[in-house]
C-alpha cells in the first residue's frame, strides 16, 4: 500500500502566500526567484515562518521548496545557536540592529556555513509591516580565508622567532672568542647565507617542507667550487619529504659539517671525499631516520681540543630541535657523523 502524506495546513497557507506574493508584487517576486543572492520572505508570526524562498536560498541550504515553506526561520537555520545569538537575530527582525548580524547556520545535510543577513520590512498600503524580506550573503569562504590567514600569520611569527633565535646563536657563537673582524664577518655571513638558501628551498614549496635529497644538494652546492669537483660528494638516499623545522635544522648541520671538512677534513686537500646516505630504521617505539656523513682520503683527524659553534649546532642544536641522537667519531679515515632522528610522517613511503 502506498502511503500518501497530505500537506499540512501551514504548508498550504505558505504556498497560498507565495501565490499572493506573485499576484501582488509581480515582477519583483519573479526577479527575486532567479537572483543569485539567497532570499526569503517571512511572516510576522512568532518564529518568523518562511512564506517564500528563492532558488539561491534552496541551493545554499540544500532544502527543497516544500520543506521550507511554513518552517520557522530559527528551527530551519539556527540549529544549535547559543542563547546570545537569538536576541541578535530578533533585534534584526525588529529593525533594532546597528549592523547586519553574521550568523552560524547548518544546512539540511548537517554541514555548516556562515551568512550575514539583511532584513527589510515589507509594508502594506497603510504602512503596517506584514512580512520581512531577508537576504543572505554567504561568508563561509571569507571566514575560512580569515582563519587560514590567521594560521599563516601565526606560522610566520613562529618562523620569524625561530629564525631570529638561530641568527642570535650564530652571532653569539661567532663573537664568543677573540678573532679578527674579517674572520667574524665570514663566520656570520656564511651561516646566514646557508640559512637563506634553506628558506629559499622551503619557500619554493610554500613552506610545506622539502625533499631530503634536495635539501642536501642545496646545503652542499656552495662547497662544490671549494672542493674542486662535484664528484667528491657521493649522496645516496630517497628524496623523502621533511617538514620545515626538520629541513632547517638539518640544512644548518650539513653546512657546519661541510665547513669543517673545508677547514680540517676531506676538503682541505685535493683527494678527500665525502659520502652521505640515509635510511629509515624500523623500531617498535617508532621509526628512525638515520643519516650518515663519512669522510675519507683527507688528512689525519684528531678530536678537537675545544668545541666551536659547528659542534654545538650538530650535537646540542639537533638534540634540542629534533630530539636527535648524534655521534661524532674522529676516525683515522676521516670524520664520521651519524644523526639519528624520529622519522618524519610518511617516510616509509
Amino acid at each position: 500500500m502506498v502511503e500518501v502524506t497530505a500537506k499540512s495546513g501551514s504548508q498550504k497557507e505558505g504556498e497560498a502566500a507565495v501565490d499572493s506574493f506573485r499576484k501582488d508584487l509581480g515582477p519583483f517576486v519573479v526577479a527575486t526567484e532567479k537572483t543569485r543572492m539567497p532570499m526569503i520572505f517571512t511572516d510576522q508570526k512568532p518564529g518568523h515562518p518562511i512564506v517564500f524562498a528563492n532558488d539561491a536560498f534552496l541551493a545554499l541550504t540544500g532544502y527543497e521548496r516544500d520543506e521550507v515553506l511554513a518552517k520557522s526561520f530559527h528551527s530551519l537555520l539556527a540549529v544549535g545557536v547559543d542563547a546570545a545569538t537569538l536576541p541578535i537575530v530578533e533585534a534584526a527582525f525588529r529593525g533594532e540592529s546597528d549592523s547586519d548580524p553574521e550568523i552560524h547556520y547548518k544546512r539540511k545535510d548537517g554541514s555548516e556555513f556562515w551568512a550575514s543577513i539583511f532584513i527589510s520590512p515589507v509594508c502594506d498600503e497603510s504602512g503596517a509591516v506584514v512580512q520581512q524580506f531577508v537576504s543572505f550573503v554567504d561568508l563561509t569562504k571569507h571566514r575560512q580565508e580569515n582563519i587560514r590567514c590567521k594560521m599563516l600569520i601565526d606560522e610566520l611569527n613562529h618562523r620569524v622567532k625561530n629564525t631570529l633565535s638561530t641568527v642570535q646563536s650564530i652571532v653569539t657563537q661567532a663573537l664568543r672568542r677573540p678573532a679578527e673582524p674579517e674572520a667574524i664577518r665570514e663566520a656570520i655571513e656564511s651561516r646566514l647565507l646557508a640559512l637563506s638558501r634553506s628558506h629559499d628551498l622551503l619557500t619554493s614549496g610554500n613552506w610545506e617542507g622539502a625533499g631530503l635529497h634536495d635539501l642536501v644538494d642545496t646545503a652542499l652546492h656552495p662547497f662544490e667550487g671549494i672542493a674542486g669537483r662535484e664528484e667528491r660528494f657521493t649522496i645516496v638516499g630517497d628524496n623523502m619529504h621533511l617538514p620545515p623545522k626538520t629541513a632547517l635544522s638539518l640544512a644548518i648541520a650539513f653546512h657546519e659539517l661541510a665547513t669543517n671538512a673545508v677547514k680540517y677534513g676531506a676538503f682541505s686537500n685535493d683527494a678527500g671525499k665525502i659520502e652521505i646516505d640515509w635510511t629509515v630504521v624500523r623500531e617498535v617505539a617508532g621509526d628512525r631516520l638515520v643519516l650518515r656523513w663519512r669522510e675519507r682520503d683527507g688528512p689525519p683527524v684528531m678530536p678537537p681540543t675545544r668545541k666551536g659553534f659547528g659542534s654545538w649546532v650538530i650535537e646540542r642544536g639537533l638534540a634540542h630541535e629534533l630530539g636527535a641522537k648524534v655521534t661524532l667519531d674522529y676516525l683515522n679515515l676521516g670524520l664520521a657523523c651519524t644523526i639519528d632522528i624520529p622519522a618524519p610522517a610518511g617516510a616509509d613511503e
